[in-house]
């Protein structure tokens, strides 16, 4: 068996990742510049959202972090494999990406999930776009009905800053990480969409 092709590239990662403990996964966390990779393996991008989300008129990215969302679409479409960010995310309009139900030039494909439904403790609803396999071949997933037990922060605030919402909010650092089911599932969609693809030599 080809050892090479059973790797996935997780590009953007935080340098704590929960990626760093599965096998066979090259993880590009702030040491590594995402933007050196070189094509060689399928991809789990997760590009910096904050200069795309809702709150962007509150944030502050670097001048370059646009740009780098822009090169992690390119490498899905290349590759083969997934880019996560916020359900809100304003890359879509701007890059062109798919909405639900529709498939882009590229095959690509996007889905709509909670991350409630791997083990996170707030709904997080989030946007994946894929490219190099058909949504009847995703790696299989649980449902989890029911209201999660928190929420991320501003959802639960209305505009003049009081709570809406009696729920605890999750800190910084949740809202950040991924849980390990969510990325342990986002690898193993990364490697059935490469096994799909071109050869990566």
């Amino acid at each position: 068996m080809n050892m090479q092709a059973e790797k996935v590239a997780v590009l953007f990662a935080r340098n704590d990742s929960v990626y760093k403990q599965l096998p066979d996964v090259d993880v590009y966390d702030e040491s590594r510049d995402a933007r050196t990779y070189a094509g060689v393996y399928p991809v789990v991008a997760h590009p910096p959202c904050r200069a795309w989300g809702r709150l962007r008129h509150m944030a502050k990215p670097q001048p370059h972090e646009k740009a780098l969302a822009f090169f992690a679409v390119e490498q899905v479409r290349k590759c083969g494999g997934v880019l996560e960010h916020p359900a809100g995310s304003t890359l879509w309009q701007a890059a062109g990406l798919p909405e639900p139900g529709e498939t882009d030039q590229a095959g690509g494909f996007t889905l709509v999930v909670p991350q409630q439904w791997w083990g996170h403790k707030a709904e997080k609803m989030t946007r994946l776009y894929i490219c190099g396999l058909r949504p009847g071949e995703l790696p299989p997933f649980s449902m989890v009905m029911g209201e999660a037990s928190h929420i991320c922060g501003t959802s639960g605030r209305r505009s003049d800053g009081t709570r809406s919402d009696r729920r605890k909010e999750i800190s910084k650092r949740e809202r950040e990480a991924t849980p390990p089911a969510f990325a342990e599932w986002l690898v193993a969609l990364a490697r059935k969409a490469q096994s799909r693809g071109a050869s990566h030599e």
